[in-house]
């Protein structure tokens, strides 16, 4: 070989060294497996887990009012954490009765109560659900139990990612893993709003079979929990159960007056209802409430 081809070739080998270590910038970097020991509860955003820091919820004896709801949630998720059988939850019903603060303090109360390894808590947005097959293949080889939860799932007209939830939750020819259960939260019993299934009935060339496509994804979850309007004296017991945590003082007619007046003014009672109302008098009083 001349020396004037061995130039060449050295030159192109240099050339081709270059264009090599410009791909290998331009590629993405290699995913970071998650580390799952950074916390008990995560955000599953953009294809990623974040953990989070602090976990906005209350203590699991806060919560009245759902006490037969709240017992089953709790043993369903016992038994999961013990790697025993358990379902996918669906916890439908009227606004504000706690459905995903009772979620959230089902999970922290197996935890506190000893389950080893810690149960995981991975919460995925509605708008990120036809990413969850990804979340779970990152799920099923980990050393841990996970609830997804999924807080104010319904889907609209002319939506179809609830197909991508119906073939996660049947985990399609693997299964859905062992380690992983689907918790979600819904004002709709059926996860889609009533004229939509009305509409489908009276337009579909088979409405039955329609209307089954649609309702058929509730059916995955094997609990359905309803939750109801509460009572005055449920209500009531609410707010005394804050007041009482939170060390606020204030003369019980008193009390009862001005938390039936915050009801009334916003026409409704709840659990959320009696924590706004509790928010409002722990600023008149001075107090802040913190655990």
């Amino acid at each position: 070989m001349t020396q004037s081809a061995d130039k060449m070739l050295a030159a192109l080998e240099g050339r081709l060294d270059r264009l090599a270590e410009a791909l290998e910038r331009l590629a993405p970097p290699s995913p970071v497996p998650p580390d799952f020991d950074a916390s008990d509860c995560f955000t599953w955003e953009r294809g990623a887990l974040a953990p989070v820091a602090r976990v906005n919820r209350v203590d699991i004896a806060l919560i009245r009012g759902v006490d037969r709801v709240r017992d089953i949630l709790i043993d369903n998720t016992e038994r999961f954490a013990k790697g025993l059988p358990a379902n996918n939850v669906l916890l439908w019903g009227a606004r504000g009765m706690g459905k995903s603060s009772l979620v959230k303090a089902s999970h922290a109360a197996i935890n506190a109560s000893g389950a080893t390894p810690p149960l995981k808590l991975i919460e995925i947005h509605r708008e990120d659900i036809d990413t969850l097959p990804r979340l779970l293949a990152t799920l099923k080889d980990a050393p841990f139990a996970f609830i997804v939860f999924c807080d104010d799932l319904s889907f609209d007209q002319d939506d179809t990612s609830y197909k991508s939830l119906k073939a996660a939750l049947d985990g399609g020819v693997e299964g859905r893993p062992d380690n992983v259960i689907f918790y979600a939260t819904s004002n709709r019993r059926h996860l889609l709003p009533r004229d939509m299934i009305e509409n489908e009935r009276s337009t579909a060339i088979n409405p039955s079979e329609a209307v089954e496509e649609k309702v058929s994804l509730s059916d995955r979850f094997g609990l359905w929990l309803g939750f109801h309007k509460c009572s005055q004296d449920e209500y009531l017991e609410m707010i005394d159960g804050y007041v009482a945590h939170y060390g606020l003082e204030m003369d019980e007619d008193e009390l009862r007056r001005d938390a039936l007046e915050w009801a009334t003014t916003r026409g409704a009672r709840s659990g959320r209802v009696a924590w706004q109302f509790i928010t409002d008098l722990a600023g008149r009083l001075g107090k802040r409430l913190e655990e």
